[in-house]
């Protein structure tokens, strides 16, 4: 059991406590989730190497649901290298992958008694594969994405007057190319509650567009992408002459540069989004 002088239990409490800031809100239309880990209540079971390092724990989010979240607060011991590893996310047909973080980050001068040892970053790694790769942990495996500083750091004073002070950081990989890949983090020696990992990536969906149907298509690779896509003609209406559908996906899952249209058959009429019969 954790004493009270315990860093790891500030962490816990902060947790339980269930009053850190956040917003609901509805999902982005444009998303289409991978993982949320905030979503799952049953245990998660990721890889922590070495086992005494990342900690999974049940918490509550700010609307006093139950949550799976992980821990690590190795900061009274130097030279940590603690590693987590989710399961094996399988990508679709994605290129461009966006991964939410959602985390708390104790301020180590509010640490009493530590020392040097003690960080404010975690890095965030990935590793593609075309399949799961088994509970073994290979570092070298693992290209980095980034390293992650929280912008607001929390205290012990912060706990006791129940403010809670939650980051989020966004990133985002690719282009990737293999089924699909793991995320893996690594602790160098901070107090760290990871609250939730959301991954996913982003489309267009599908429209009707001057009479042409355009289906759904998975974003690009880079960030300045817009992918092409021609368009259907509805039932009764053909391509004008000379000036096929198309309209362009661009990065963000909107619809954009539209060109060319359909138009009703002889004998039919638009109505809305359809050609009837006059």
């Amino acid at each position: 059991m954790l004493s009270s002088s315990s860093p790891c239990l500030w962490i816990t409490l902060s947790l339980l406590l269930g009053c850190h800031a956040g917003s609901g809100g509805a999902q982005n239309a444009k998303e289409v989730i991978l993982l949320d880990s905030k979503a799952q209540q049953t245990e998660l079971e990721w890889i922590s190497y070495p086992p005494n390092g990342w900690e999974e724990i049940s918490g509550l989010d700010e609307n006093y649901t139950p949550i799976r979240t992980y821990q690590v607060c190795k900061v009274m011991e130097p030279n940590q290298n603690n590693w987590l590893r989710t399961n094996w996310i399988e990508k679709g047909n994605a290129q461009r992958i966006f991964v939410e973080l959602k985390f708390t980050l104790r301020d180590c001068n509010s640490l009493p008694g530590v020392v040097g040892a003690c960080k404010e970053t975690f890095n965030l790694y990935y590793q593609e594969t075309d399949s799961e790769v088994g509970r073994g942990l290979r570092e070298n495996q693992y290209v980095k994405i980034d390293t992650i500083a929280a912008d607001e750091s929390f205290t012990q004073g912060d706990l006791g007057e129940r403010k809670m002070k939650l980051n989020t950081e966004v990133r985002i990989i690719g282009p990737l190319s293999r089924r699909g890949f793991y995320l893996a983090f690594q602790d160098v020696g901070a107090c760290i509650a990871l609250v939730s990992v959301k991954v996913y990536y982003k489309k267009c969906w599908s429209i009707i567009e001057n009479l042409a149907t355009f289906s759904d298509t998975v974003t690009g690779s880079e960030f300045s992408s817009l992918v092409e896509v021609e368009g259907v003609c509805v039932n009764d209406a053909e391509e004008e002459a000379d000036n096929s559908p198309k309209m362009h996906c661009s990065a963000e899952g909107e619809w954009l540069v539209p060109i060319g249209k359909c138009i009703c058959k002889a004998g039919f009429h638009q109505k809305g989004d359809a050609c009837e019969r006059k």
